[in-house]
């Protein structure tokens, strides 16, 4: 019988970061995360939780950790976190992105900071906890391909899965508690045309003609957005569309007959995704008609991330704001925690690390964040799993 000795913390978050887990779109890029979730599983298991592991998509799996029984898993407290990671550009790391080098009190490596390191500090807080005490389980969610498609928390979703009643997400927020972030949409709109010589333009139909009339309606629409709506509780007090990719032509001297546009909008709590995709469509349908030749096709880059938003006085709010000492407040970037809270979970975002560091060369996790993140996490198990008010 196999027995897993759990390594000391610097050395399971060395070891986390040690294990590659790519998220990408580009299929050479992209990465299994089954080894992360076989390590973490190990480690779980060998502490005393109740581990089971999901396969959501080829090579995804999520991990589920339960310690503790109480009255059951619909009323207990979720600690979750994602395994993936973005990808990295080469050369312009200093440090090795899979060493998890530890140097001028910061730990280095792609997921020090977004967000593996987490996952090792639930552990460790964990272990501070007599499991005997608990009153309500203690969940630990490890979830998989977070970074693109967010398919480890859709699977539960689509499952029905309530692991408990409330949620931490341990993105990094410098262990500031947040209840409140934008959606997120990417679009993709195609103008086809007609390819021709270019020395007599009734010869073919300009997509990049019809597409500047396309950007000049996106931009007069993204005003009336920014008038129309305003949350003065974000750093960006009004929704965005930002025009991301613009493709379109092959030579200088032919007619171009395709040209593509990929544009993302952040929606402000209140703002649903699908009634903005209808208002776009329906703004930019009948905008070529006078263009003969030419055509336009819109196109969902994925499903879209809802705005999130906990009310400042649910319980998980208050008691964040209590341990930390701080207000919550708001972030601009995306989280699986939409998707957590329509499963039931109450849910705020609060981790150790600055968003400032993810998605960066030299990523890195400040060491002294660490213990001020375990205290934290042992003070929210002691309220809702063990106190249970």
């Amino acid at each position: 019988m196999k027995t897993t000795k759990l390594p000391p913390l610097i050395r399971s978050i060395r070891e986390l970061i040690a294990t590659p887990s790519i998220s990408s779109a580009d299929a050479a890029l992209d990465m299994s995360n089954a080894a992360v979730i076989d390590l973490l599983s190990d480690w779980y298991s060998a502490a005393g939780f109740r581990v089971s592991q999901q396969t959501v998509a080829p090579g995804k799996r999520n991990m589920i950790a339960t310690l503790g029984g109480g009255t059951g898993s619909g009323e207990g407290l979720v600690l979750s976190g994602h395994t993936d990671t973005v990808p990295f550009d080469e050369g312009k790391w200093s440090k090795s992105p899979f060493a998890g080098e530890e140097a001028e009190n910061r730990i280095y490596g792609l997921g020090s900071c977004d967000m593996k390191s987490f996952l090792a500090i639930a552990l460790n807080a964990a272990q501070g906890i007599d499991a005997a005490k608990l009153r309500r389980p203690l969940t630990v969610l490890a979830t998989a391909d977070e970074e693109i498609s967010m398919s480890g928390a859709k699977h539960l979703l689509g499952e029905n899965m309530r692991l408990g009643r409330y949620a931490v997400i341990g993105e990094p927020t410098g262990l500031k508690p947040i209840r409140t972030h934008k959606g997120v949409m990417m679009e993709s709109i195609h103008i086809h045309g007609q390819s021709g010589h270019s020395s007599d333009p009734a010869l073919g139909a300009n997509a990049i003609e019809g597409m500047y009339r396309v950007i000049g309606e996106l931009l007069a629409w993204r005003a009336e957005l920014q008038t129309q709506y305003r949350n003065p509780a974000f750093q960006v007090e009004t929704p965005t569309l930002n025009l991301g990719v613009l493709k379109g032509g092959d030579n200088p001297n032919r007619i171009c007959g395709h040209c593509e546009l990929q544009i993302d909008i952040r929606p402000l709590p209140g703002m649903d995704l699908n009634e903005l995709r209808e208002r776009m469509n329906a703004r930019l349908d009948s905008l070529l008609g006078d263009f003969p030749g030419l055509r336009i096709e819109t196109r969902p880059l994925f499903d879209g991330l809802p705005p999130f938003e906990t009310s400042q006085d649910a319980d998980i709010v208050k008691a964040c704001e209590y341990y930390t000492g701080q207000d919550s407040a708001s972030v601009s970037f995306g989280t699986e925690a939409p998707l957590l809270a329509r499963t039931g979970l109450e849910t705020i975002i609060l981790g150790p690390g600055n968003i400032a560091q993810a998605h960066q060369a030299d990523e890195f996790l400040e060491v002294a964040q660490i213990q001020p993140a375990i205290n934290i996490l042992q003070q929210l198990i002691h309220r809702f799993c063990i106190e249970v008010r």
